[in-house]
């Protein structure tokens, strides 16, 4: 593993202390037997890089018949990203997709100047009991791309670029990493990236991008003598490396990317550069002005 090596920072080190800028502990939200854990936007950081959404799904379990339903809703100026390591969605959207997503592969929604999708548990998913675990972010478009055309783009398990070795296995979903690209298309300097870590293992994150974060999703790791558990996201400083040891078997998200172009505006399922278009985008969707989904008769209204 020859580009994972960890010489500089040493596990341990105080002074690495200070590369962490804050600690996110998500807030939990129940969308009706099913909950998630949403660490950005929070109050203490909006975006790293582009991602200005990061919910963790479950892990949840469903008895036979039972399943996520979630109805058609809008989007707009934004990509979202939808990773799972357990169980399935059937992604289905205003373009005619229908698109089953399973673990280790990757389902992106652009939306553009606008899209409408849902996301349910599939059929055969019902038929018996069933599982749901993992991670849907959604990264804010560069104002350039804003009002480009709706699109989509599925990944899959095999596609993407997997680096392994050391008791790593880091599987990359978005951008350059570890002298690899994904194959993931995306209008912005970005990494995403799942890692996978036994025990005593030591991952480094370099500073090659001004904005990075980690999501512990499972087990522990230790950040120079501090330890964090699960459902935490770690945000460094620019210009630090860093260095991440395993204090259990662990799995972790890493992300981020470079500063967006300009802040951005986030409202229900809108992001914008500009609070205009997302005025606009509440008076299309509340008017029946957003293409529909074929095959769904149910939509989300919007919010009071």
């Amino acid at each position: 593993m020859s580009n994972l090596e960890h010489d500089d920072p040493i596990a341990g080190n105080a002074w690495s202390c200070d590369a962490i800028e804050t600690v996110i502990v998500p807030r939990a939200r129940d969308l009706g037997g099913f909950s998630v854990r949403r660490a950005l936007p929070s109050a203490a950081k909006q975006m790293v890089g582009p991602f200005i959404f990061f919910d963790q799904m479950g892990p949840a379990e469903f008895l036979l018949g039972q399943g996520i339903d979630i109805r058609p809703h809008p989007h707009i100026g934004l990509s979202t990203v939808t990773y799972l390591f357990d169980g399935s969605l059937m992604h289905r959207d205003s373009l005619g997709v229908v698109k089953e997503i399973t673990p280790g592969a990757v389902n992106v929604m652009t939306a553009g100047r606008g899209i409408v999708h849902s996301e349910r548990s599939a059929p055969h998913a019902r038929a018996t009991s069933s599982h749901l675990f993992g991670i849907q972010t959604w990264a804010a478009l560069p104002s350039t791309h804003e009002e480009s055309a709706p699109d989509f783009s599925h990944c899959a398990e095999e596609d993407l670029p997997r680096i392994t070795g050391e008791g790593k296995r880091v599987r990359l979903i978005m951008g350059s990493l570890y002298g690899e690209t994904s194959p993931v298309s995306f209008p912005w300097d970005v990494f995403y990236a799942e890692a996978v870590l036994a025990p005593g293992a030591v991952l480094p994150l370099d500073p090659t991008h001004d904005e990075r974060a980690v999501y512990v999703v499972s087990g522990a790791i230790d950040v120079a003598g501090d330890v964090f558990e699960a459902g935490r996201l770690l945000i460094f400083r620019p210009g630090d490396r860093i260095s991440i040891l395993a204090t259990s078997h662990a799995r972790l998200m890493l992300l981020g990317g470079e500063p967006m172009d300009g802040p951005r505006h986030i409202w229900w399922n809108f992001v914008s550069s500009r609070k205009d278009r997302i005025e606009q985008a509440k008076a299309e969707w509340r008017a029946g002005k957003f293409d529909t989904v074929p095959g769904e008769d149910e939509f989300i209204p919007l919010p009071d």
